[in-house]
């Protein structure tokens, strides 16, 4: 996609599901983990799941922003902030991202904004993702490993995204750590399908104890709101952040939070029994969220960061936002520069991005054929994988096992890069 006008004057249309029986390919993954079975490619958009994690740097003037401000609870809000609106960009976005190949990988380098992202497939079964993002002027570090599990439940997809994403503000040596809130796909086979994100999210600031507790408020048109307490490891309340996850986030003091709710509350607000029949279950396709819902505005509160509108004609483009578009892009002499592993190269992908469905069906099939010959062959050997960017050592504000970049891509020695396409 080398430009919004370009993709749309070449693809007006994505491909359409609309002839596809989703209950026969689904019917017989009722409960089960879906990374292990193959989808058809018309479920897929044109990018892979290693770029759709590259999606969480589009707001990086958030990360820019907190390390420029020298209180730590400031910097808190931010961070916050940021972690949700690494995920907005999920709103509508009812495609399947491309299963990466084990050791494909993609690389982002926004010298505008000031930093370069590398990702690498590092295991297939399970499924795991690794990526490391770095400021060009030693200002961040930003990296996670991610092993989603998605499961089918009759009506909906539920992705757990399990993994620990890791900010670290080197300028005030302070590293935060989170996990990212559950996503479900509703009505996958009756009515329109919608995404909402639910569950708690914590955020941890390791140096200064600072803690932000965000709750994903889940069901209906409640599912997009966000709003919790930040506070000091000895439990003091400071701000409370408030706000939805599809549209911007507020932060406020508590005490003024607080009053304003108990005001709310004596004018009459909505009952828990009508949040209740909001998000009653039933055989009928789940209500989809008012797309018209703002947020209300406490008096006093600061604005945090409002979400970047779609660009024109986006619901005919997978409802891909802007930076999402610019993820194929293929710069004059790029191809020669990148490793033969990244994702842009793939011609399964590429064929979908033409709008070649066949095509993209029987490249599919060809990958994943010698990806299985390529690991029966080292069965066969008993040989490892081994990985090329990412090692597996000890996060070192966690404890816990994590992949870790080891240096060395954007020298562009990749003379022993595998060939998986």
């Amino acid at each position: 996609m080398n430009s919004e006008e370009e993709f749309y004057d070449a693809e007006t249309d994505m491909i359409s599901r609309n002839n596809l029986n989703m209950w026969s390919v689904l019917k017989k993954c009722i409960g089960m983990e879906l990374s292990k079975i193959a989808m058809p490619v018309v479920f897929n958009e044109p990018l892979s799941f290693l770029q759709r994690i590259s999606e969480y740097m589009e707001h990086t003037h958030l990360i820019h922003k907190a390390c420029s401000l020298s209180d730590s609870i400031e910097r808190m809000q931010v961070v916050a902030a940021f972690a949700v609106s690494a995920v907005a960009s999920q709103w509508e976005r009812t495609g399947k991202p491309f299963n990466p190949l084990l050791g494909e990988t993609f690389e982002l380098t926004r010298e505008e904004d000031g930093y370069r992202l590398i990702s690498e497939q590092v295991s297939h079964h399970p499924p795991v993702s690794a990526f490391h993002a770095e400021s060009l002027k030693q200002e961040f570090e930003f990296h996670g490993t991610i092993y989603p599990k998605l499961k089918f439940w009759g009506k909906s997809v539920e992705a757990e995204p399990k993994g620990t994403m890791t900010l670290e503000l080197l300028k005030h040596k302070e590293a935060y750590t989170w996990t990212n809130p559950m996503c479900c796909v509703h009505n996958i086979i009756l009515g329109k399908l919608w995404i909402e994100q639910y569950g708690t999210v914590e955020i941890l600031n390791h140096s200064t104890g600072d803690k932000c507790v965000l709750n994903f408020k889940p069901c209906g048109m409640f599912g997009k709101e966000l709003s919790r307490r930040m506070q000091r490891i000895h439990k003091k309340k400071h701000r409370v952040i408030y706000g939805k996850w599809t549209e911007c986030m507020y932060s406020v003091d508590s005490k003024v939070y607080d009053s304003n709710k108990k005001a709310e509350k004596k004018a009459g607000g909505i009952s828990k029994k009508q949040k209740q029949e909001t998000c009653a279950e039933g055989d009928e396709a789940d209500d989809m969220p008012d797309l018209q819902e703002t947020v209300t505005v406490i008096p006093g509160s600061a604005l945090l960061w409002k979400i970047t509108p779609r660009p024109p004609h986006s619901e005919k483009m997978y409802n891909f936002t802007s930076f999402a578009l610019t993820l194929n892009e293929m710069e004059p002499g790029m191809e020669g520069l990148l490793a033969p592993t990244d994702c842009r190269l793939r011609p399964d992908l590429k064929a979908m991005e033409d709008g070649d469905l066949d095509g993209a069906m029987t490249e599919k099939e060809r990958l994943e054929d010698k990806q299985r010959a390529a690991r029966k062959e080292r069965s066969k050997e008993e040989e490892e994988w081994s990985t090329r960017w990412f090692q597996t050592k000890t996060n070192p504000y966690t404890g816990a096992e994590d992949w870790l970049y080891s240096g060395g891509y954007f020298e562009r020695n990749f003379v022993d890069s595998p060939n998986i396409y």
